[in-house]
């Protein structure tokens, strides 16, 4: 060895989440009205020796309504409460009828069913005394937009659901989700991740004590979609579960959709800066888990893993999430290897833009496109519109349906940026290639082709 210390070489195997052989772990209940169409989309909090699981249901008339669940191990269920934990209670909840104004939803921010409104896709943070819980609030016809509750830790690990009057905290008018609350306080400030399409956004916070009239998230910082050169996270990303405090750096789990094919949400994970956690320091470069297994395409919509939950149990990370929007699931992976592998290999660097994008941004809130949906089969409106190009380099309006979630591509003539674009790509590259070949020609003692 020459007295030289020898580097541990590390391998460059792939960063995957592994799942549970026996998922899904909840599965919707008939027998119970409130959580019998869907349950997904789990907040996860460990304390006390168990995890505690409050899922996202969908009812018998379309409310969302949070349950109740918990394992000791992790993956196998050792309770599950026949009564919701939550129930919506707020007119931006959607419980009160003259809030949906004309009659109806207009079905334009319809989440995986429960068109009618309530409470979606908890997480859930510990601080101090206090379970802090962020959801997303749908009144059933307005943006979405991010609430924030909270219960006395006692009474959370007792089950007594005395959650304190939910207030929202993002502005109106503004489609805002996927809200968490890191564990502890930066530079003596609260931190907030939550997403205004298409990035993360971050907040630094005095206090939590929103009054849900006059004080709102601002959207400080910023964690972008990947450069276009991405073929999964490019569209747009958003956080998981409240991110986890390790030795190298805050573990966030986060989902992402990508510009190019498919519209499936898949998982990632970064490593963000202990002191300054808008710094990511890590970033998969691929997912880490991907829907490809029946239950994470048979349901409400196909080709969604959705997580808003995790928990560190022994030497294990336990990620918990949505499949299809219909059921609760669990995948898991050895942390010490996985943040080893993600630190390592995947550090974060700068991608480069492509000449041409594959796709245009359209407005979230634009006017309704028709569309033909293969599942109700007939034209529907779509929403979440985008414009692709498609591996035949055919162009299209990407959407999903208003009524059931479906994919739906409607094919369109190119736009005309586009193909200028294209032609003057296509000059320059024929000019650089005369230039290059002139002197040649021009090569004195050189023999023209026809001449002798």
């Amino acid at each position: 060895m020459n007295g030289r210390k020898s580097k541990k070489k590390i391998i460059d195997i792939p960063l995957r989440l592994e799942r549970f052989a026996d998922n899904p772990i909840l599965k919707p209940n008939p027998d119970n009205w409130w959580e019998s169409k869907a349950v997904f989309n789990p907040a996860a909090l460990y304390e006390a020796g168990k995890v505690h699981i409050l899922y996202r249901t969908i009812s018998e008339t379309d409310v969302s309504y949070l349950g109740y669940a918990s394992s000791v191990d992790g993956v196998h269920i050792d309770e599950r409460l026949s009564k919701p934990a939550y129930v919506p209670r707020e007119p931006f909840e959607g419980v009160q009828p003259a809030y949906n104004i004309g009659g109806g939803t207009s079905g334009l921010y319809v989440s995986g069913g429960g068109g009618m409104g309530g409470c979606e896709d908890p997480r859930l943070t510990r601080i101090d005394d206090r379970v802090y819980m962020t959801y997303v609030a749908y009144d059933g016809r307005n943006p979405p937009r991010v609430a924030l509750t909270s219960i006395d830790f006692k009474d959370f690990l007792d089950r007594k659901w005395n959650w304190k009057k939910p207030v929202l905290i993002s502005p109106p008018h503004i489609v805002d989700k996927n809200a968490c609350i890191l564990p502890e306080k930066i530079n003596g400030k609260y931190v907030i991740f939550h997403r205004v399409y298409p990035n993360i956004l971050i907040d630094f916070v005095d206090d939590l004590d929103f009054d849900g009239k006059t004080k709102w998230l601002a959207g400080q910082h910023e964690i972008p979609v990947r450069a276009l050169s991405s073929d999964w996270d490019s569209r747009k990303v958003g956080c998981g579960p409240p991110p986890l405090k390790t030795k190298e750096g805050w573990l966030l789990i986060y989902h992402a959709v990508g510009c190019r094919g498919d519209y499936y949400y898949k998982i990632g994970a970064m490593l963000l800066d202990l002191k300054d956690p808008t710094k990511v320091l890590a970033r998969s470069r691929k997912p880490i888990l991907e829907p490809v297994a029946p239950y994470e395409n048979e349901g409400w919509k196909a080709g969604i893993a959705y997580p808003c939950g995790a928990a560190k149990i022994k030497d294990r990370l336990f990620v918990y999430y949505g499949g299809a929007d219909t059921v609760v699931c669990v995948a898991s992976v050895k942390l010490n290897g996985f943040l080893e592998q993600l630190m390592t290999n995947h550090k974060e660097s700068a991608m480069p833009e492509e000449i041409e994008p594959p796709s245009t941004e359209l407005e979230e809130t634009a006017e309704l496109v028709q569309g033909f949906c293969l599942k109700c089969r007939k034209k529907m409106g779509m929403k979440s519109l985008r414009q692709v190009i498609l591996k035949n380099n055919r162009h299209a309006i990407e959407g999903v349906c208003v009524r059931c979630g479906t994919r739906i591509i409607k094919f369109i003539k190119a736009a005309p940026d586009v193909k200028k674009k294209r032609k003057i790509l296509k000059n320059k590259t024929n000019k650089t290639k005369q230039t290059k070949k002139q002197p040649k020609l021009n090569t004195p003692g050189r023999k023209k082709k026809g001449f002798k």
